[in-house]
């Protein structure tokens, strides 16, 4: 019971970050009316920067894509914790009012790392 619910959160995980990705390429979603005027600024900013943006697109695909199968899950995870902890930094300082969706993210991401160790253990070890 314990893998569905796991392959459940992972799979709607992957979803949203391939859509976040795609979206940094192809641009068809919105930016919300009631997004703070900071938040607005900065993304501004960033797509100033050529480069920033189709990157941070590429690896939100990428580790989108590894977090759905069983096999590529913890890679998956370890690719999104950066861009994961970008986005809680941003919204700490930016946007609080998006901290409880990301700690949910954060947390999956978590239990997938905790669920998957002994692969990240030969990594560590002498």
């Amino acid at each position: 019971m314990k893998n569905k619910i796991l392959f459940v959160l992972c799979l709607l995980t992957g979803l949203m970050f391939i859509n976040a990705g795609l979206d940094k390429f192809f641009h068809y979603m919105p930016i919300p009316a009631n997004m703070p005027e900071k938040m607005v600024k900065a993304g501004k900013a960033f797509m100033e920067i050529g480069w920033l943006m189709p990157l941070v697109g590429s690896i939100e695909l990428i580790g989108g894509i590894l977090l759905i199968p069983t096999r590529t899950r913890a890679l998956g995870a370890i690719v999104l914790l950066p861009i994961l902890v970008g986005i809680l930094l941003a919204n700490i300082s930016t946007a609080p009012s998006g901290l409880p969706l990301v700690i949910i993210l954060i947390a999956i991401i978590l239990w997938t790392m905790v669920d998957n160790k002994e692969k990240y253990l030969p990594m560590i070890r002498k």
